[in-house]
């Protein structure tokens, strides 16, 4: 059995009941084979990329796995078929999308596999989830923290989703220990971004 890695998968929805579908996209990671659950950011409503559309949903987890990046990828994948994903329109709106955005320190190019995910530095809405749980992981080809590199955005169309709806897996809070006890005076390149209010 390969060595346990620490991964980030990004979660978007603007069709159908996104809190719903977000639920049981958690749940259904939660209970993969060979995979962990680590931590679930809060869920943030967001301006789309891409043609007109609803805004969406949007999210982070973190998970660790010994499963290979491609393996991952197939099971994410079925479980956006189980969501009845469909890809007509390139960043078009979906019921749910679920991306690979980090696998460890790994760089990966291939045909059907780009990680870490091409676009993700210059995404609030994965840079601003993803820094609440994840502030000191790091990207392998920059070499900068996530919180570095969310000090690089503007929080511009990105609200935190209403709280009434909040999601029953109770988003934002570490759900292992896992991960190290932060410093209490975090390196400059691990503090939150000066626009951090949520």
């Amino acid at each position: 059995m390969m060595d346990s890695v620490v991964a980030v998968v990004g979660l978007g929805s603007n069709l159908g009941d996104s809190l719903s579908l977000a639920n049981m996209a958690v749940e259904s990671i939660a209970t993969l084979p060979e995979v962990r659950l680590i931590a679930c950011s809060r869920w943030y409503r967001t301006h789309p990329v891409g043609p007109p559309q609803p805004d969406y949903l949007n999210g982070c987890l973190l998970l660790e796995t010994t499963l290979s990046a491609p393996g991952l990828l197939t099971a994410l994948q079925a479980i956006e078929t189980q969501a009845q994903r469909q890809r007509p329109i390139h960043w078009g709106p979906r019921t749910l999308d679920l991306d690979l955005i980090l696998y460890g320190a790994s760089i990966i190019n291939s045909p059907t596999l780009t990680v870490p995910h091409p676009y993700f530095r210059e995404r609030g809405f994965v840079l601003i989830p993803l820094v609440e749980i994840y502030p000191q992981g790091r990207d392998p080809v920059t070499g900068k923290t996530i919180a570095a590199l969310a000090q690089e955005i503007t929080p511009e169309g990105i609200s935190l989703w209403p709280v009434a709806d909040a999601p029953e897996t109770s988003p934002g809070v570490v759900l292992d220990s896992l991960l190290p006890e932060p410093p209490r005076s975090p390196p400059s390149d691990e503090r939150l971004p000066d626009w951090w209010e949520y």
